[in-house]
């Protein structure tokens, strides 16, 4: 029996995905690096803030230094701050799924790669009526996903044990992360990634509308 839903957020419970290319895109354009399409942060979010970076500072190579990504990083977190509302929203009909989940008395968290700040920030404004048992995004002392040990405090300062908890996630990331810490997984087909990309890192199940999630509890 399902007890607990680890939900990944971007890209699974929130389409954040214009926010976060308007925040990088400032922070590229400040000092000097090429602007990315929207659409092609798809592939470079999921792995955190850091590695969101790396992905974006390719044009051009030679001011790609360590120095210059802790000037990207600072200017993308104070964009961020201020504007990691303006485009965000939840999918439809994520909020009507925590809400039956509420109803069966099923716990769901999230787990994020994003900073534990606005993690919180952002689920504490977009699901005011959802009562979330934990929001995880990344700490300091916690590898990023998919190592597996954030997942593992989290279901320990919820004790619940690894057969009582589904994962649910947009990416490969979020594959690995449940094989990684002994989860069952459900991918979702609404996020920032393909199918294709859930199979082929061994997804079984892909839910297609947010009420699929239900036919795996």
């Amino acid at each position: 029996m399902t007890k607990l839903c680890i939900f990944d957020l971007d890209g699974t419970l929130i389409n954040s995905l214009y926010d976060l290319a308007d925040a990088m895109n400032y922070a590229l354009k400040q000092h000097g690096f090429q602007e990315h399409e929207p659409e092609k942060y798809r592939f470079m979010v999921g792995s955190g803030i850091s590695t969101l970076a790396d992905r974006a500072m390719v044009i051009p190579q030679g001011l790609a230094g360590p120095e210059k990504k802790l000037e990207i990083l600072a200017d993308f977190n104070i964009y961020y701050n201020e504007h990691c509302l303006d485009k965000t929203r939840p999918y439809d009909h994520i909020p009507e799924l925590l809400d039956t989940l509420d109803k069966q008395n099923i716990l769901y968290a999230v787990m994020s790669n994003k900073p534990d700040n606005f993690s919180n920030m952002i689920v504490r404004a977009l699901f005011p009526e959802n009562s979330f048992a934990a929001v995880w995004g990344k700490r300091d002392g916690y590898e990023r996903k998919p190592a597996p040990e954030a997942v593992w405090a989290l279901m320990d300062e919820l004790d619940v044990k690894r057969e009582d908890c589904l994962y649910i996630g947009d990416s490969d990331v979020d594959v690995y992360t449940a094989q990684n810490a002994g989860l069952r997984f459900c991918g979702v087909s609404w996020g920032f990634r393909p199918k294709e990309e859930l199979f082929s890192a061994g997804a079984t199940y892909i839910a297609d509308t947010p009420s699929d999630i239900l036919k795996v509890l």
